[in-house]
């Protein structure tokens, strides 16, 4: 009995020990969490443009906020992967961001439709919609701006600019949106 509980007690101490050691990530991780978060923005885009101008239902707008909870959890999934990830080789640097490339037209095109359906959240019988895209708009952005600073720690300096430029870009996209909902 007393060797079944020492080695539980080792076991217990060995799980616990291998807990607190971050695991590695490499670039396919990274490469799999990129994927995952374009599909993504394509699904909350899809959403926002679905949703009319005009007369559009709660339901439409709890539709886009749950692409939006999607899409964060994505973003928060990836920062640290990428952040446990050993810096970028110039190759790996040129996949990755032409992936995030890829898929910055749709979140750009998402965050202009946000702001152009505003209107019609507004006009929504039960009020508070604009308040739920407002915040989030600030959960995405925050959980961007980590993305964007893992993926820049990790960028070869060769390829700082344009690392820089995707995610200024983008940055700008949400400081409008954010703006638009501060009103």
């Amino acid at each position: 009995m007393a060797r079944i509980a020492s080695f539980t007690t080792l076991l217990t101490f060995v799980t616990a020990c291998l807990a607190a050691i971050p695991l590695k990530r490499d670039v396919g991780t990274v490469e799999q969490d990129i994927a995952n978060i374009a599909s993504q923005v394509t699904a909350l885009d899809s959403a926002i443009q679905a949703f009319p101008t005009s007369g559009g239902s709660l339901l439409s707008a709890l539709a886009i906020h749950a692409q939006a909870t999607s899409l964060a959890s994505a973003l928060a999934t990836a920062a640290p992967d990428v952040a446990a990830t050993a810096p970028f080789s110039d190759a790996d640097a040129t996949t990755i961001l032409a992936a995030v490339e890829g898929f910055e037209p749709t979140i750009l095109d998402a965050l202009a439709g946000i702001v152009a359906k505003k209107p019609a959240f507004d006009a929504l019988p039960l009020g508070g919609v604009s308040a739920l895209v407002a915040e989030d708009l600030v959960t995405l952005s925050t959980n961007t701006k980590n993305f964007e600073n893992a993926l820049v720690a990790d960028t070869p300096a060769d390829l700082l600019t344009q690392a820089s430029s995707i995610t200024s870009t983008i940055d700008a996209a949400f400081a409008t949106a954010s703006a638009a909902y501060a009103a």
